[in-house]
C-alpha cells in the first residue's frame, strides 16, 4: 500500500476517534495502561483532552480528499509537529518516573504518524 495523504489522514482520523471514545467515556483505561492513578482532576482533564480528540479526528476525515495542498500541508506538518510534541512528552514523563513503560504504545503510535505525515508532506512514499 502506498502511503498517500488521504491513507494517513483517514488512519489518524481512526486513532483519534477512538482517542475520543476512550478518554471522554473511560479515562482510566488509559491512565492504568500507562500506570499513572486516576483521579476526579486526572478524569475532568482526559475528557477534555478526549473532546480535542473528537475535533481532530472530524478535521482529519474531513480533509482527507482535499485536493488543496495549502490545506494538505498545514494539516501535515500541524499534526507531525503535535505528534512529535506528544511522543517527546512521553518519553520524558517514562524517564521521569510520572508513567510506566505502557506509554510506549502511545509513543509509538504517536511517532508513527509524526513520520507519516512528514512523509506525505513531501509527496507520498
Amino acid at each position: 500500500m502506498r502511503l498517500t495523504f488521504p491513507v494517513v489522514a483517514t488512519t489518524a482520523a481512526m486513532i483519534c476517534m477512538v482517542l475520543a471514545g476512550l478518554w471522554i467515556f473511560s479515562p482510566r483505561t488509559l491512565l492504568f495502561i500507562w500506570s499513572v492513578n486516576g483521579s476526579d482532576a486526572t478524569d475532568l482533564v482526559a475528557r477534555r483532552g478526549g473532546a480535542l480528540f473528537l475535533g481532530l479526528g472530524v478535521l482529519l476525515f474531513l480533509v482527507r480528499n482535499s485536493g488543496e495542498a495549502v490545506s494538505r500541508y498545514a494539516v501535515a506538518v500541524g499534526l507531525a509537529v503535535g505528534c512529535s510534541a506528544l511522543a517527546t512528552l512521553g518519553c520524558y514523563e517514562l524517564l521521569s518516573g510520572h508513567a510506566g513503560v505502557g506509554i510506549l504504545l502511545a509513543v509509538a503510535v504517536e511517532a508513527a504518524l509524526a513520520i507519516s505525515f512528514v512523509c506525505v508532506r513531501h509527496g507520498g512514499i
